[in-house]
């Protein structure tokens, strides 16, 4: 139970599931701040705080770091978004991998025939596994190899539900967030500016694995084609190159 004070530390960690040391980590650390405190100096916990963990520990259940999910709160994304937002990826991801099949089913039938398969069937599945794909990846492959390319998939893969929050949640909004600043005239050595392009370039390493020209390729690919790569055909060349260059230098004045 609660008394009118609201949650103690001990109280919440046996109610929630998580240890006191986790919560006392995440109040140093920002994360999940108890709203009051006692005359003795005591953690209180109120209902506010209790909705704050409920989402701290949804994100956490698809494999967030700590660093994404207190970007992802601060920005104020719902963890329900992530789920739908997840759920429609996985299921085009399986209907992608569903017209493989077939396609490659076709293809093994006709195979075992007298006449062998038809032209239209080997395209066909040429196409489905190793056509040129969305317009962002011929952007890509304008700037990256074959092996390139596919480390970055295969990375990107293996982070599972992270790895889709982070390429269509979290990459995309702190870009827009830096461009705002830009925009309002915050300077590139703004700290504020200066933890968004951090934070960025951690979340390429994480998916080029710190290849320095992996990460060039794909920074030349947005700056030659950012509708492409966004998915947004309102995407400016000019206002991205703009962006990109306000965040160079926000990268030099790095301290």
């Amino acid at each position: 139970m609660t008394d009118s004070a609201g949650w103690k530390v001990g109280l919440l960690a046996e109610t929630s599931g998580v240890t006191v040391r986790t919560l006392h980590h995440w109040d140093e650390i920002g994360l999940l701040r108890p709203s009051r405190r006692t005359a003795g100096g005591h953690r209180e916990y109120t209902e506010a705080d209790l909705v704050r963990l409920y989402q701290v520990l949804a994100l956490r259940s698809l494999g967030l770091s700590l660093q994404t999910i207190a970007t992802c709160l601060e920005v104020g994304v719902d963890p329900a978004r992530v789920v739908r937002d997840h759920l429609r990826g996985v299921e085009a991801s399986l209907a992608a991998l569903d017209a493989v099949r077939q396609r490659l089913v076709r293809l093994g039938d006709e195979l075992t025939t007298e006449d062998g398969p038809a032209p239209a069937t080997l395209l066909d599945a040429l196409q489905a596994i190793g056509g040129a794909g969305p317009d962002g990846e011929q952007v890509l492959r304008r700037h990256l190899d074959s092996a390139q390319v596919h480390q970055l998939g295969a990375r990107a893969a293996a982070l599972g539900p992270a790895g889709h929050y982070l390429l269509e949640i979290e990459w995309p909004e702190l870009y827009r967030r830096a461009d705002r600043f830009r925009r309002s005239g915050v300077g590139p050595a703004d700290g504020r500016v200066q933890r968004l392009v951090r934070r960025m370039d951690e979340l390429s390493a994480t998916f080029t694995g710190g290849d320095a020209d992996i990460s060039a390729g794909v920074r030349d690919a947005w700056r030659d084609d950012p509708a492409a790569l966004s998915g947004d055909p309102a995407a400016s060349t000019d206002q991205w190159r703009e962006l990109a260059e306000f965040l160079d230098r926000a990268r030099d004045s790095l301290t």
